[in-house]
């Protein structure tokens, strides 16, 4: 078992990925695997099946148009029919409404959900914490977390209903995917696009995140603005796995295809992952949190919050609107902090999106307590959220007298998004919820002096 497990970790350490994002790549387990000058030749090299996978209609226009097309041992058709998967799961949502969700304006916080004891992998692990809008009528979100301590056996994941951005915050994460394998740790995100299959392994046991879930389009990066044309995330940062293929006979294999947020179940005799070429801009990709470039102010000021992902956040799936997003991936990494006669952490504020964050690691800014690694906070549309009495104390007691300051080993990120969401009641009932979060304002006292206004208005 010890040299079987060194194995699998080489095969995953030792990994070369291609790199851009959005880019048109190809990639070949075997030379001349490829077929040249067509998509789907009469017949393939070394006898593949093609076959296409299309993240947009066909019509789309071209600059969003999401296609590859893979050259496969044996074509995904090949498994028996779909059936709903027994035991049900339960605990995922993709059609939110009041049969499953409520709402509520409260400020919400959460500690870091405890890991199982009993066998979990990824699929089981999963759970909807919050969402709006409808995988059916392909347009809404869903936030979810994991805690798991398993790997997946003999069976892959297929996500018909959206795009999966997940953000591990414990415990390295294997995605085997049918464009090949992608190594994810704590501190790097992971993009699964609707319809991909993909297996995921826990080579180091207990593990823990977040996952943000988008329906009816894909996460695009932001346009830069008055950036101008470098800076926050660099397109050449995300990395997309090459090809990489298994053969031979996997007896009573398992797809478990999730559908409408309901998940259903297919037997086939091999793996999915029999991919040995592969070519188009339709693919899984990874990044690295810290290689993103932030911006902030230099003089005096707090900017807005979006500042510090640039104007813009690292990843967004963007609406009709103009600069409003169905959902933002935010970050707030190590970095900078200057202006002068400023309060520099996040101001008090009211906002009309709505804002899900996690802490990967380290602490935030703006939570002095109870905001943890592995947690979680929701702060609705217009409800009131900001520093709590120890950061707003502490900020305001060094005066004028702050010097230039790193925020160093933290990592806390966002899900901001436009639609309002709605929480799933085990959410709302879970155990973890902090019920005394709105104690961390309530000790912020009136520091208004009428005699200083007085002699301002003497003065003038």
């Amino acid at each position: 078992m010890a040299a079987q497990n060194d194995q699998l970790d080489s095969s995953f350490n030792d990994l070369d990925y291609l790199s851009g994002f959005g880019n048109s790549l190809e990639s070949e387990a075997i030379a001349g695997a490829l077929p040249r000058g067509q998509n789907s030749p009469l017949l393939c090299p070394y006898g593949l099946y093609a076959e296409q996978i299309s993240g947009t209609s066909f019509t789309a226009p071209r600059k969003l148009n999401h296609r590859s097309w893979m050259y496969r041992i044996k074509p995904s058709v090949t498994h028996e029919p779909f059936a709903p998967r027994s035991p049900s799961h339960g605990k995922l949502v993709s059609e939110f409404n009041d049969s499953n969700s409520v709402t509520t304006p409260t400020q919400l916080r959460w500690r870091p959900v405890d890991i199982p004891d009993g066998p979990t992998d990824f699929v089981d692990g999963l759970f909807t914490v919050c969402g709006a809008g409808s995988s059916f009528l392909r347009h809404g979100y869903a936030i979810h977390m994991y805690t798991a301590n398993k790997s997946m056996e003999n069976c892959a994941l297929c996500n018909a209903d959206g795009d999966f951005l997940i953000v591990p915050q414990k415990g390295r994460l294997w995605i085997t995917t049918e464009c090949g394998k992608l190594h994810v740790s704590p501190g790097e995100i992971a993009v699964l696009p609707q319809g991909f299959r993909f297996s995921v392994e826990m080579p180091d046991g207990p593990s823990r995140g977040y996952v943000a879930e988008i329906f009816g389009t894909h996460f695009q990066l932001p346009d830069l603005g008055p950036i101008g044309a470098n800076g926050l995330a660099a397109s050449r940062d995300f990395l997309v796995p090459k090809a990489w293929f298994e053969d031979g006979m996997r007896p009573g294999y398992t797809i478990v295809q999730k559908y409408g947020g309901e998940l259903f179940t297919a037997k086939q005799d091999f793996s999915p992952f029999n991919v040995v070429a592969w070519h188009g801009n339709y693919a899984p990709y990874k990044y690295d949190l810290s290689k993103f470039c932030p911006y902030n102010t230099v003089l005096v000021d707090h900017s807005d919050p979006s500042i510090n992902t640039g104007i813009v956040p690292v990843l967004t799936a963007p609406t009709d609107k103009p600069g409003v997003a169905l959902l933002d991936f935010v970050i707030f990494p190590p970095r900078w902090l200057v202006a002068e006669h400023t309060f520099r952490p996040p101001y008090y504020h009211r906002n009309c999106m709505s804002e899900f964050m996690g802490l990967i690691y380290g602490g935030y800014e703006a939570k002095a307590d109870g905001f943890l690694p592995g947690g979680a906070s929701l702060h609705s549309c217009m409800t009131p959220h900001g520093p709590d009495t120890k950061t707003y104390e502490a900020t305001i007691a060094l005066g004028d007298e702050a010097k230039p300051h790193k925020i160093i080993n933290t990592m806390a990120f966002m899900f901001e998004s436009c639609l309002m969401p709605r929480i799933c009641l085990w959410a709302l009932n879970s155990p973890f919820r902090d019920h005394d979060y709105y104690q961390c304002w309530i000790g912020l006292k009136s520091h208004f002096k009428l005699e200083d206004a007085a002699v301002q208005n003497a003065q003038i």
